[in-house]
């Protein structure tokens, strides 16, 4: 297992150049990397020489690429969701000339009138049935990120997801997330092990007397922080994964407003090292 991260934190005035350059040298070994429109990198720029630059790019720094992710909003049942699909596919044309295996992704938002179950069966397998037939075909793996806010919300929607799409997608797990909710996310680790195709490294802090005081329907009583400075047992988790047999990148996501990009991949770093 090695520590990554995900280039997200740097912002997109910030060259993939020099973002390979500060990684290597602060002693990462891999980097989730934007990938699309926006991105860190564009799908026409890996394409136009079948991904040679890129991977000159990165093969004389050492590093890897964990993935290429894809992560936009948007909501089921609209126009929304062609256009991310569109983009996705975009995405896989460049994992495939990289040779990246893991694309990660992003399930929709709740379509109008719906709740988040019942999108996830309504909506995913037309969506992304096709999607996740093309990816196989080319050799490539979906993983979806347990961002709260989507339809990949909790454990059922987790199990709906597995049962409902081949065994080439899975989850980009963030602990981070069902941390906060009070769900066991060891607990989803060994259930869901066969899926977890690649992990984000990101750690909640949670203020007790606010949420005596405001509630858990209230907001403002947890944030997210940097691997080590809140409340998810890495060393549990680490060695939770390794038993179900993941020896791949736990991907810093910094969203630790407390901290810059620099210093806070390099404190993650350092908290995260010590389980690789």
């Amino acid at each position: 297992m090695h520590v990554g991260l995900l280039t997200a934190r740097f912002g997109a005035e910030k060259r993939i150049e020099d973002i390979v350059a500060w990684a290597a040298g602060a002693g990462f070994k891999a980097l989730e990397v934007t990938c699309g429109p926006t991105g860190h990198l564009r799908p026409e720029q890996v394409l136009a020489d079948d991904g040679a630059g890129v991977r000159r790019l990165f093969e004389k720094a050492g590093l890897r690429i964990s993935s290429l992710a894809c992560y936009r909003r948007y909501d089921f049942a609209t126009p929304q969701t062609e256009a991310y699909l569109k983009d996705l596919r975009r995405v896989m044309d460049a994992a495939k000339c990289l040779g990246v295996e893991t694309v990660c992704a992003l399930v929709g938002f709740p379509a109008a009138g719906k709740d988040k179950l019942a999108s996830i069966n309504e909506f995913l397998p037309p969506a992304f049935g096709p999607v996740a037939e093309e990816a196989g075909r080319a050799g490539l793996r979906i993983a979806f990120e347990n961002w709260y806010a989507t339809c990949l919300q909790n454990l059922e929607h987790f199990a709906a997801v597995a049962r409902l799409l081949p065994d080439n997608v899975g989850f980009n797990f963030d602990p981070s997330h069902l941390c906060w909710q009070r769900i066991d996310y060891l607990a989803a680790v060994t259930e869901f092990a066969p899926r977890l195709f690649h992990t984000h490294a990101k750690d909640v802090a949670i203020d007790e007397a606010a949420l005596r005081r405001r509630g858990v329907l209230d907001g403002g009583w947890w944030r997210y922080v940097i691997p080590g400075l809140g409340v998810v047992d890495w060393g549990q988790y680490v060695g939770r994964l390794r038993l179900g047999g993941y020896d791949g990148v736990l991907s810093v996501e910094h969203e630790d407003r407390a901290y810059g990009p620099e210093a806070g991949f390099a404190l993650a770093l350092k908290n995260l090292a010590r389980f690789c």
